[in-house]
């Protein structure tokens, strides 16, 4: 069995002065080089597997970045042609693993991250609003996500955001109890 390399090598451009409007935001191309979108997530997730959290983006192998993306809408936000964030939505049909996420009027999004140099610029914001806007035009009326009970910092940075506790549960691949978070839609 290979062991899947972490990858956190730099970027090739200066990221830390881009502002997000400045940034294109667009739906993953097939000819987007996932290696890159897999380094980004190894470097934004580096703080939570520092803390011992085993997200699967902490050191997930190229072709789990693939199948993760095909699992919904991969959307990556570019500084040119670098990737510096990205989200995956999935419609309600493709959200599953939980009773919450069971039903029908539940989308959810996950795999959200963002360039550390670029953190707390508002682009995870932006990210976050277009999955919300996504879900709203697939006919969800919440939209849901999950992150590590012991990650408080990202759960009070959803809750900012509108999302509320729903349940936990405990994934396969995590040494982590998850928490559920969904926000409404109405409106």
């Amino acid at each position: 069995m290979n062991t899947p390399t972490r990858r956190t090598d730099t970027p090739v451009a200066p990221l830390t002065s881009a502002h997000p409007d400045a940034m294109t935001i667009r739906l993953a191309a097939p000819e987007d080089d996932v290696a890159s979108l897999t380094a980004l997530l190894h470097r934004a997730y580096a703080r939570l597997g520092n803390m011992g959290l085993r997200y699967m983006a902490v050191d997930q192998t190229d072709d789990i970045t693939r199948k993760r993306m095909s699992l919904g809408e991969c959307y990556v936000a570019l500084i040119g042609e670098v990737i510096v964030g990205t989200v995956l939505f999935k419609p309600a049909e493709q959200t599953r693993g939980s009773p919450w996420l069971e039903r029908a009027d539940v989308a959810s999004l996950g795999q959200l991250a963002v360039e550390p140099t670029l953190q707390k610029s508002g682009l995870g914001t932006r990210l976050m609003t277009l999955a919300e806007t996504r879900a709203k035009q697939a006919g969800a009326r919440e939209i849901a996500l999950d992150t590590a009970e012991p990650a408080t910092h990202l759960q009070r940075w959803y809750t900012s955001l509108g999302y509320r506790f729903i349940e936990y549960a405990q994934w396969k691949h995590t040494n982590y109890r998850s928490v559920i978070m969904s926000k409404s839609l109405a409106g």
